[in-house]
């Protein structure tokens, strides 16, 4: 089964079109580099929740919009293989103060799939 890197992060709704540019590129990195797939997807029926929700994970504004992401690969061991290429890639040099969301705020980490059809 494969491993999955997941991402949640917010992103002001006037920057979401510089962001799924920034997105799109990464993605082509990604594939080229060997991840099965990558996905990006905007919230659409994602409420504010009183104790937990995205929105409230990622401290959404209401300006902005939850984006929940993953990138799936055939291993750990492939991932980090893959990743340590993606970054080294010059396409991914970007500058940190100019990305289109607040990254102190963005969640993310690699998971072991255990159930899959």
């Amino acid at each position: 089964m494969p491993y999955v890197d997941g991402f949640l992060l917010a992103v002001p709704k006037d920057k979401f079109d510089a962001y799924k540019e920034i997105a799109t590129t990464a993605g082509r990195i990604w594939m080229e580099h060997g991840a099965l797939s990558y996905v990006e997807c905007k919230a659409d029926d994602v409420p504010y929740g009183e104790l937990t929700s995205f929105p409230r994970a990622v401290q959404a504004k209401d300006d902005e919009t939850v984006i929940f992401a993953w990138i799936t690969y055939p291993s750990r061991e492939k991932r980090d293989e893959i990743n340590k290429k993606v970054f080294e890639d010059d396409r991914m040099k970007m500058d940190m103060a100019s990305m289109p969301f607040d990254g102190k705020r963005m969640i993310f980490g690699g998971f072991e799939s255990f159930v899959e059809f």
